[in-house]
């Protein structure tokens, strides 16, 4: 089946600062997308924090069907109209992604609930406390959660959680095998009170061997839309895919240049994005 056009909203959280993770950074991300036929509207919050939104705020199923909410804020990203507007636009149908990183960054999805309630941090909704323990060792600002799965541009080895997810596959049928890297990933769980949330993918930290989720998967319940949520919004970076093309000043760990060496290595995320959106419209 030939699926319709998806009009997908890429939203960050913060409004645009050049030294920060503006939607800029997501241009590769956009562009893939795009690629597929499908229609992106890349962008930051058009207001300061606490200020509603004007397009957050009226998020409506008459001009998207997919909401990318890329959670690169400290707390105080999402305002209670915008989430309000981000449940409706689910309840009518439409599909929900929602990825954060280490630590905070990215906690003000917490106030979402479903999809937020995936999302662990230090402050808000903290992991199992056997998983409040930093595992990145070499970045001491930063604390749990955070997983290193390696460094920048490079990637890393991901395993399906049984039964393999159809955003998983290949289209040969054969499973996906890789996501790019990154030094101190965030905490996602399946929300036990939520029967229709489930853990897809896993990873495993290069520094302690530890296991940790990558992926959550919302199947749609009743008119309600799919959803995700994501360990890392550094899975769709593009400083993670080629750090040539540069990151905020404050990120401090020497970038590996295994992608640039072997573009081939970013194959596996292409497909992973392209099936994630497939998977989204429903029709996948």
């Amino acid at each position: 089946m030939t699926r319709p056009v998806q009009r997908i909203l890429l939203q960050t959280t913060i409004p645009f600062v050049e030294d920060d993770w503006h939607a800029g950074r997501f241009s590769l991300l956009a562009r893939t997308m795009s690629e597929l036929g499908d229609q992106v509207t890349a962008r930051d919050r058009a207001t300061r924090a606490g200020v509603d939104d004007p397009v957050l705020s009226k998020l409506s199923r008459d001009d998207f069907d997919q909401l990318w909410l890329i959670a690169v804020d400290m707390g105080d990203g999402i305002t209670p109209a915008e989430c309000a507007a981000i449940a409706d636009f689910r309840e009518q149908g439409g599909a929900v992604f929602v990825t954060r990183d280490h630590m905070d960054l990215g906690s003000s999805v917490c106030r979402l609930g479903g999809i937020g309630a995936a999302h662990h941090f230090h402050t808000k909704q903290p992991p199992a406390e056997s998983e409040r323990v930093r595992d990145d060792t070499f970045t001491q600002s930063i604390s749990w959660p955070n997983y290193h799965s390696g460094s920048n541009g490079d990637v890393q080895r991901i395993l399906p959680v049984m039964p393999v997810h159809p955003v998983l596959r290949r289209a040969d049928g054969s499973t996906l095998e890789t996501l790019p890297s990154h030094p101190h990933e965030g905490s996602v769980s399946a929300p036990q009170s939520d029967k229709n949330a489930r853990v897809v993918a896993t990873g495993t930290s290069k520094v302690t061997g530890r296991p940790f989720n990558i992926a959550v998967a919302f199947e749609s319940q009743g008119d309600a839309g799919r959803g995700w949520a994501e360990s890392t919004f550094h899975h769709f970076c593009d400083y993670n895919w080629d750090p040539r093309l540069g990151c905020p000043s404050f990120v401090s760990e020497p970038p590996s240049d295994a992608i640039e060496q072997d573009p081939a290595l970013l194959d596996d995320t292409k497909a992973y994005v392209r099936n994630l959106v497939a998977w989204l419209s429903a029709l996948a």
